[in-house]
């Protein structure tokens, strides 16, 4: 189920959008707390100064000497659930103490007249915040202003950044949770198109191979519509041509097999030997043409199955195959006294393939011009090798292919007009479906001199191995 959602696009869109919106506001919650901490930290200084101005206004020179009276409403800005404890010190200008904890710690630097200065302490093991605030008294002969400070432990102080950088967040979970919410209904109402254009499939009956009209499908939707179509139009073509297979290759099998049933039939009902014996003669003949029909169906099958299966093809030293089929060629070659040649400059030559498809094609090939060629020809087979390629070229003075029909030739069961060979027109498909699955290219060709066939088969050379 964890895979599913994983390859669910809803889910993939959803993650791309969400997750660096959820970073963004991880990120914008920690600006946010040093600025609810910045912003309380403004809040309870002003309280401070606050409190140290009116105590400063309540600061006289009367009958010489300075009169403090602490107003109530000084310490009253201070009230709070927190409970925090409000400390205070004012301080002449030669240090007499006027009021206060005589304790508490003073400001860092000398202040001037009305400078307010703002810093943390720690007093009686509680961390404060203290404001400190410089207030001249008129009439005074002391000389330099009147030190007030007014400090509070920073119980409330952490409740306020606290609850401003709680406030924040959940205004900020709530905005995404309503992104979440929109972004899902965009993702229903977007991939609605795609939806109906699923349904539009699924109802298809099975069998169906017209192409999806691209009218009610939304412009980004349209390349995916033309791929199915184009795979559609493929597949309407291998089908049919699987077809025109099936129905040739039933055709192929079915005439030898009605021969061979008449020919049975002949020799069951014949007295004579010698006419028993022509039957069998006929018959083993037709057995061995419905054999070589029945591999070569095999090969082609075989074939088309080791295309886009590279892991089934290795290294092969073509010299090597072709000298292999030679062989077991030449006795076909003796008996119709064909001139059968072999021309290489190098040995080996790699090339990289399935060994046993790669031996079908040079049998087909040589099988091929061996049959097509008159008594007392000649058949050459060379193999050639340079930095781009590996060429097989099989060269034969038969009657040859006409120019307007040699793409025709590759066509499953394809003959030509004044073929009476007891071929059955799989020869070169097997080649191409077998050259295909090796990257490989089959050319067809005519001798500079004269009647004949070339057939050359371009291999990619293999890229040279450091020794």
């Amino acid at each position: 189920m964890q895979l599913l959602r994983l390859k669910s696009l809803r889910t993939q869109l959803l993650a791309w959008l969400l997750v660096p919106l959820a970073l963004f506001v991880a990120f914008n919650a920690w600006v946010t707390y040093d600025n609810a901490a910045e912003m309380a930290t403004v809040v309870h200084d002003r309280m401070l100064l606050g409190s140290a101005r009116i105590m400063a206004e309540q600061i006289r020179y009367e009958d010489g000497a300075l009169q403090v009276v602490i107003p109530p409403a000084a310490l009253e800005l201070f009230q709070s659930d927190a409970h925090d404890r409000v400390y205070y010190r004012i301080v002449a200008a030669d240090g007499t103490l006027l009021a206060g904890q005589p304790d508490l710690p003073g400001p860092p630097r000398p202040m001037h007249n009305e400078e307010a200065l703002y810093f943390n302490a720690v007093f009686r093991d509680d961390p404060v915040r203290i404001a400190a605030f410089a207030q001249p008294v008129f009439g005074s002969p002391a000389q330099g202003p009147v030190l007030i400070e007014v400090a509070q432990t920073l119980r409330s102080y952490k409740i306020l950044s606290d609850r401003m950088w709680e406030h924040t967040v959940q205004q900020q979970l709530a905005i995404l949770a309503l992104v979440v919410l929109l972004a899902l209904l965009g993702l229903r109402h977007g991939l609605a198109p795609m939806m109906r254009l699923r349904d539009r499939v699924q109802r298809r009956k099975p069998g169906t191979l017209e192409a999806l009209d691209t009218a009610p499908v939304p412009h980004e939707l349209t390349p995916l519509v033309h791929a199915i179509n184009d795979y559609v139009r493929r597949l309407d073509e291998h089908m049919s041509a699987q077809g025109r297979f099936i129905a040739n290759a039933s055709h192929q099998l079915r005439t030898p097999l009605t021969v061979l049933n008449t020919q049975v039939s002949y020799g069951l009902r014949s007295s004579e030997i010698q006419d028993k014996d022509a039957a069998l003669r006929a018959i083993n003949s037709g057995v061995q043409h419905g054999i070589r029909l029945v591999n070569q169906l095999l090969t082609l099958s075989n074939a088309e199955a080791g295309i886009g299966h590279p892991l089934r093809q290795t290294d092969v030293d073509l010299i090597a195959v072709v000298q292999q089929v030679l062989e077991e060629l030449a006795t076909l070659a003796q008996a119709k006294t064909i001139d059968l040649g072999f021309e290489f400059r190098e040995s080996p030559v790699m090339v990289h393939a399935s060994p046993s498809m790669l031996e079908e094609l040079v049998a087909n090939l040589v099988d091929n011009a061996l049959r097509y060629t008159p008594d007392g020809g000649t058949v050459t087979v060379a193999v050639t090798a340079d930095q781009d390629r590996v060429a097989l070229r099989i060269e034969d003075n038969g009657p040859g292919i006409p120019e307007s029909e040699r793409e025709h030739v590759f066509e499953r069961f394809y003959r030509l007009r004044e073929d009476r060979s007891d071929g059955c027109g799989l020869g070169l498909s097997i080649v191409r479906e077998i050259a295909l699955a090796s990257a490989a290219q089959v050319v067809l060709g005519s001798p500079a001199g004269g009647s004949g066939l070339i057939v050359t088969v371009l291999f990619p050379a293999l890229p040279h191995k450091p020794s």
